[in-house]
């Protein structure tokens, strides 16, 4: 079922296959995080979402200069923290718009508007992304 979302995000967004399944698999990894509960009802209805966010969620932090800013206004910087992360694996901006449409498109399909609402209502600041 993962794979479908990647396919998705290839032909859509314009990465490539193995960019396409790490921003997939980070922005899964940072719902997983910021959310936990929700993250788990959402991901019931996705097999292989948990397994994706598992396997891409390694990479903690921003680091640089744009993290230690974020550590001092605390916690991780959520929602921004994550557009580092996607942007340092080389992702433009527009096609972090086009990526998140797709995630969240794709996860209303398959886990139902309720799940994904109550997953966008858990993560301050994410509303405007998605």
């Amino acid at each position: 079922m993962m794979q479908e979302l990647i396919n998705r995000v290839v032909q859509n967004v314009g990465l490539d296959p193995a960019l396409a399944e790490k921003a997939v698999g980070m922005i899964l990894a940072f719902l997983q995080k910021e959310a936990p509960d929700a993250a788990a009802e959402a991901f019931a209805a996705m097999p292989g979402a948990a397994e994706l966010a598992a396997a891409n969620g390694a990479s903690e932090g921003g680091g640089g200069l744009m993290g230690s800013l974020m550590g001092m206004m605390g916690g991780g910087g959520g929602v921004m923290a994550l557009g580092q992360q996607l942007m340092g694996a080389g992702i433009g901006m527009g096609q972090i718009q086009g990526l998140s449409k797709e995630v969240f498109a794709f996860g209303r399909e398959t886990a139902g508007e309720d799940a994904m609402g109550a997953l966008v209502g858990a993560i301050p600041g994410l509303s405007q992304f998605v």
